[in-house]
């Protein structure tokens, strides 16, 4: 397929109908160099690795100083009182990463937590982005796996703590339901674990919803 195809914008000309059995067989002969593969290795793309350690890889962007601390890997437990799920124990990890641009990427994986402290199924992921924009405001884009994006706008309280309110929300067709407006705070504790909680307007008063504390794993 030409590049001219591939921009005329016709379906067929970027994705060209194949005999079944042609498909089947161009897949299973693409799977010889492929299916022994998982997601790909650092360094297969030309770009810089994340890094969740300040000591490797790129220099962190100077616009990014204020939330040089948050840098890294953050594991540890917490407990969530919730209006759809109730109470109860969850294990987290927390990944706040960059590759020398203007941002921090973030990622969060929850799992539920028995009465033993076990592993007892997964719970909602998050994935965006920590930016600082020209107004020196903390900007945090948070995408849930459950079908709901919303973006925070915040503030550096000090050098070891930052607090963020909800400016915008918005749920998928099959989204949960929306979480409405809300506050999270960041920060680090005096033996340097990352606290965190997150309150909810419920009825016009804002309560808490979810806290943890996290430890550096990583960085």
């Amino acid at each position: 397929m030409t590049e001219e195809n591939a921009q005329n914008g016709h379906p067929e000309n970027i994705a060209p109908r194949l005999d079944g059995n042609d498909a089947v067989n161009a897949a299973a002969e693409h799977s010889k160099k492929t299916a022994h593969r998982n997601i790909p290795l650092l360094g297969e793309i030309p770009l810089p690795d994340d890094t969740a350690n300040l000591r490797h890889g790129p220099n962190l962007h100077d616009g990014l100083l204020a939330l040089l601390p948050l840098v890294g890997v953050w594991r540890g437990e917490g407990q969530a009182d919730t209006v759809e799920d109730g109470s109860y124990a969850f294990g987290q990890q927390l990944t706040i990463a960059h590759d020398g641009e203007n941002y921090l990427s973030y990622e969060s994986r929850m799992w539920r937590l028995d009465d033993d402290g076990k592993a007892a199924g997964s719970l909602d992921r998050e994935t965006g982005f920590w930016r600082i924009n020209d107004k020196d405001e903390i900007e945090l884009i948070c995408c849930h796996s459950a079908g709901a994006v919303e973006i925070f706008y915040g503030d550096l309280l000090n050098e070891r703590a930052w607090q963020l309110e909800t400016a915008q929300s918005l749920a998928t067709a099959t989204g949960t339901v929306m979480l409405g407006a809300g506050k999270r705070l960041y920060g680090l504790m005096p033996n340097n674990d990352l606290g965190w909680v997150e309150e909810r307007s419920i009825n016009g008063e804002l309560k808490p919803r979810m806290s943890a504390q996290l430890e550096r794993v990583v960085g």
